[in-house]
């Protein structure tokens, strides 16, 4: 139970989720809200209309055997229930959009050209009339070049390069909406502007310079905790991690918190990120994997540490339907390319 947060009457309420595993339904003062199927992945509702002076909210969390929602098998724990926090989130009504598959509402696609860089800004909004400003700021927080526009490419000159762990340089991207001369909203995002391919013999390559990949693969559990880790866990991982000298992290098998997406970012980690689409093809499972696909990029897309979206993981242990697996497959590789032409 909560009272009802204070806004203004040009504002709207968001509800939400950064990770409730796996299946949710949500009331507010007994009207269902929405519902949910992925255990890893952010999701939001517009709430506004369902407050009251006093609330009541309700989740029902179903992380019991089906056929349709993955994981559903394989060598980790699954846990269940809200194990990453729950926000109420107050912008104005005209904002940058929330609605799209828990995204930011921002996306930043670095390119390099010679010496310089090539940062196309894409923002998306449902607002008529409206104009976006938008902000490049080096580390220091100096606006180092800007633009307007829903999409639009800006260069930088003598841009500074995300160098993996010997230099993992950030920008930050900062978009503003307009409406009538007056700034209604604002989303930001850090990036990094890098180059990376890989070549069968000679293996990966970052920013032109060949770049073996030496690292760990990481689960979201601790021991006497589960799933439900706190930023410390999370920097305790990441010190690990780094103590060991490694270079890339394989998140397995799932979305993970993004505040580790940003510890990789921060760190110069190459990163793996995959859905858990695990263990045994379910037939009646392709929609859950196209959402958490969806959600997976979307949500996911600025960060500089990320090369591969992974599509399965070890998918034919007890897999029967072959045919269908395989069409599964192709779709997602599709749909992967689809929302991003720049990772593999």
């Amino acid at each position: 139970t909560f009272p009802r947060p204070e806004y203004d009457a040009d504002e709207r309420v968001y509800l939400e989720f950064r990770g409730v595993n796996a299946s949710a339904r949500v009331e507010l003062n007994g009207k269902e809200v929405g519902t949910h199927d992925g255990g890893y992945s952010t999701f939001r509702w517009d709430v506004t209309d369902f407050l009251e002076e006093e609330n009541r909210l309700t989740v029902d969390v179903d992380n019991s055997v089906n056929d349709r929602v993955y994981p559903q098998k394989a060598d980790f724990t699954f846990y269940g229930g809200i194990y990453r926090d729950v926000l109420l989130v107050i912008v104005n009504k005209d904002h940058f959009d929330m609605d799209y598959f828990g995204g930011p509402g921002l996306k930043v696609t670095p390119a390099v050209e010679g010496r310089d860089g090539r940062v196309r800004v894409e923002t998306f909004h449902q607002v008529e009339g409206a104009q976006v400003q938008v902000d490049l700021l080096d580390a220091a927080g100096k606006i180092v070049a800007f633009g307007a526009g829903t999409d639009v490419t800006i260069a930088v000159a003598n841009v500074h390069l995300w160098d993996g762990v010997d230099d993992p340089y950030l920008y930050t991207c900062q978009a503003t909406l307009v409406v009538e001369g007056r700034e209604v909203d604002q989303v930001s995002t850090r990036f990094g502007v890098r180059t990376f391919s890989v070549d069968p013999e000679k293996g990966f390559f970052l920013n032109g310079r060949s770049y073996p990949l030496h690292g760990v693969s990481r689960h979201q559990d601790w021991k006497g905790i589960g799933n439900a880790i706190t930023k410390e866990h999370h920097d305790t991982d990441m010190e690990l991690i780094r103590e060991l000298g490694a270079n890339t992290i394989r998140l397995a098998h799932y979305q993970h918190d993004q505040y580790f997406y940003d510890l990789c970012d921060q760190f110069g980690m190459i990163v793996w990120a995959e859905i858990p689409y695990i263990s045994e093809h379910m037939p009646n499972g392709r929609e859950n994997t196209i959402s958490q696909a969806k959600e997976l990029v979307i949500q996911n897309y600025n960060h500089p540490c990320i090369v591969v979206w992974g599509v399965s993981n070890e998918i034919t242990i007890s897999t029967k339907d072959k045919a269908d697996m395989l069409d599964n497959h192709r779709m997602l590789n599709d749909l992967y390319h689809e929302l991003d032409p720049t990772r593999l």
